[in-house]
């Protein structure tokens, strides 16, 4: 379909390009009248651009709906024409892209507008003010580049948005280039955006090796065409590959076993970043791939198997590294890695509807978490500004960036406490997002969490032990969020800047309460009742055919009591007993060197070291020293090269150019010299001789002839 014939259907498929170009148009005025604009100017504009997103978002949905889900295919440009691959910028819009469309730019938008208050204060805190604009230029160009990866109708589109989504995370996570995420000058930032870049390059090469695979075996990239040819002409090895190439793409995207170790350093980012990227959106590209394949993982059970199982080893495993964590942000990283595990083990297992759901629904309460851990920071911040400076104002001119003052962590969970006194808005906001996370009822996480577990119980036999890694995922889940909130706003302060944090203002307040609500009611988006099964009808038009699942008390039950238990267990070691400042972890003493592996998140960045970085780096300082300096450099330029060529031009020059061919040059000049001397006799300047020489010359020719 093509914008003339949109045009006469009365729908609006045809703006879906305003989805990549609104927050691309935003970006461009920020880059180049935003130097003479205002903060709320910037934030604004950016806001505006990705909100315009969501209401485009939003018509297509109403555009889908009229036609009962009908996928449309709207051709924008001529892409790549070479020999057989032909390949045009084409969007398409389908129940499932629409889904991802929504939440991209629903979540995206709340998140631009708490960003507007938290990079008022973040940019002054740390004395770079000019950073405000290029933020928002980052998080629009992100909006654009992931609305290109859920709307192509191709894998090479679709790689187009993965990488360009990677590049906005690189560009995010390395912000604060030049700081630590303490505020302290350093390179630690920049080092975790280059971790992030290199972890996801390993990722996009397996992805880029199922994209050709696909095209050398069926001879297209577009969805289906490949999806029609695999069932015409299905061939499971190939297929194997093709899936298998892609779930090394999914571990590094969505950070599963073992690509995840680049999603906690990217908390290095500003909150709001931690908030849309690396919660909301760009790590559920994975998952978003591999539902987007659905048909061809439901010819390989195999492939899907691997793919169920990665994602529940990774939840659990990440769960355990949680409770261990004291930096609020990175629990909620390892959180997030664990509720991608799930995502993961769900459309691993077939149950797509159940991993778009927990999706859509983690979207929102771990973006409400986020934002929240964000609104807490700052918070510490203000009252350690307020400790520090003796005064509250945070204008430009009083903000400043003190090299002397004490390194304090705002992120440090145990330098916080009974923060529901200084920030109770912020306190209520976060207890909605762990009970939510948690999988409490009525919250959004109970109806996602539990369908995938139903799920898993039900096809145990198929997928055996996920239904039992991802029920003890779960219950961690809840013990290490019950042991945030009591770290975080029980009990009493353990620091005096606690004792001044400060609440945050109604620009950062206000979407954390949209976000709380959502994640309180998006569970009604499919709910396990008959009538009321509606994501999983929705998406029915895209996947195929989709039967809601009923409530099954027993393993809702199951999941309740655990998750109940769990956050008791937490109460009784963090909240009967707080912790007091300077206390060590209450876990430690009797988990022993199981604490210490959580705390140092089994040491698998150490292993990679290990293992990697560490003979990598050897590697190459002996290619570079050892190999190409002093071998190369020194030894072959030097002494073959250099000395060799020295020794020929001397040979060419002594031996060849002065014995021989100076030789042979002075021999020459001697016989011309000893010839002219010779001729020289015969010019005697007497006549006689000259008649004479006549005489005989023309006796000798007169002789010549006569003879002759």
């Amino acid at each position: 379909m093509n914008f003339s014939e949109t045009a006469n259907t009365g729908y609006f498929f045809g703006l879906v390009p305003l989805l990549v170009f609104l927050p691309l148009t935003g970006m461009l005025i920020n880059m180049i009248f935003g130097g003479k604009m205002k903060e709320w100017q910037i934030g604004t504009v950016a806001s505006v651009a990705s909100g315009l997103a969501f209401v485009v978002a939003v018509l297509l949905v109403y555009s889908l709906s009229a036609t009962h889900g009908h996928a449309e295919t709207i051709f924008f440009a001529e892409w790549i024409y070479i020999g057989d691959l032909q390949l045009d910028w084409t969007f398409r819009v389908d129940t499932l892209s629409a889904v991802m469309m929504l939440v991209v730019s629903g979540v995206g938008t709340l998140i631009h507008i708490y960003a507007i208050g938290y990079m008022h204060e973040d940019v002054r805190f740390k004395d770079d003010i000019k950073r405000f604009r290029r933020f928002f230029v980052f998080l629009n160009l992100f909006i654009a580049m992931m609305m290109i990866l859920v709307t192509g109708d191709s894998y090479l589109m679709l790689f187009v948005g993965w990488e360009g989504v990677g590049l906005c995370s690189f560009l995010l996570i390395g912000f604060w280039y030049d700081f630590d995420t303490l505020g302290q000058k350093s390179t630690k930032n920049a080092e975790a955006g280059k971790k992030a870049f290199i972890a996801n390059r390993v990722g996009d090469f397996g992805f880029l090796l199922a994209i050709f695979t696909t095209f050398w075996h069926f001879g297209s990239l577009q969805f289906d065409k490949v999806f029609e040819a695999a069932s015409a002409h299905p061939d499971p090895v190939v297929i194997s590959a093709i899936t298998l190439f892609m779930l090394i793409g999914v571990t590094g995207k969505s950070a599963q076993v073992p690509l995840y170790v680049w999603l906690p350093d990217a908390m290095a980012g500003p909150t709001p970043v931690s908030a849309l990227i690396h919660a909301a959106t760009m790590v559920t590209a994975g998952v978003y791939l591999v539902v987007r394949s659905a048909p061809l993982y439901n010819l390989v059970h195999g492939a899907s198997y691997i793919v169920a199982m990665i994602g529940a080893v990774t939840a659990l495993f990440a769960a355990t590294i949680a409770v261990g964590q004291y930096d609020i942000k990175k629990v909620l990283a390892y959180s997030t890695i664990s509720q991608l595990g799930f995502m993961v083990a769900a459309v691993g297992m077939g149950a797509y509807v159940a991993g778009v759901f927990h999706l859509a629904t983690h979207a929102f309460f771990k973006a409400l978490l986020f934002l929240s851990a964000g609104s807490i920071i700052l918070g510490m911040e203000r009252g350690h500004h307020h400790l520090a400076h003796g005064h509250e104002d945070h204008d430009d001119a009083d903000v400043h960036h003190d090299e002397e003052e004490e390194v304090f962590d705002p992120g440090d969970m145990r330098n916080m406490g009974n923060l529901r006194k200084q920030m109770p808005v912020t306190f209520w906001l976060y207890m909605a997002g762990t009970l939510a996370l948690a999988g409490i009822f009525p919250f959004a996480g109970f109806w996602s969490k539990d369908e995938i577990l139903l799920d898993a119980k039900l096809h145990a036999e198929h997928f055996p032990g996920v239904y039992l890694l991802l029920s003890i995922a779960a219950f961690l889940t809840a013990f290490y969020m019950g042991r945030q909130i009591w770290m975080v706003f029980f009990g009493k302060e353990r620091t005096k800047v606690a004792e001044h944090a400060e609440e945050s203002p109604p620009v950062m307040t206000i979407p954390l309460m949209i976000l709380a609500a959502l994640a309180l009611l998006g569970g009604a988006m499919n709910l396990p009742f008959e009538g009321f099964h509606n994501l999983g009808h929705w998406l029915g038009y895209t996947l195929g055919e989709s039967h809601g699942l009923p409530l099954d008390l027993g393993v809702a039950g199951i999941s309740t009591v655990l998750a109940l238990a769990a956050i008791y267990f937490s109460w009784l070691l963090y909240g009967k007993n707080p912790l007091k400042e300077g206390q060590s972890d209450p876990l430690k003493k009797p988990l022993g060197f199981l604490f210490k592996g959580m705390e140092n998140k089994w040491f698998v960045d150490e292993g990679y070291g290990a293992v990697i970085i560490q003979p990598f780096e050897k590697l190459a300082k002996f290619l570079s020293i050892d190999l190409d300096w002093n071998f190369w450099h020194d030894w072959f330029h030097n002494s073959v090269i250099f000395a060799g060529f020295t020794a020929l031009a001397k040979f060419l020059s002594d031996p060849v150019d002065m014995g021989i061919i100076n030789a042979i040059a002075d021999k020459l000049a001697d016989m011309t010299k000893r010839s002219s001397e010779n001729l020289g006799r015969l010019q005697n300047g007497f006549v006689r001789s000259y008649a004479l020489s006549v005489l005989l010359g023309v006796v000798a020719i007169l002789g010549y002839l006569l003879f002759k």
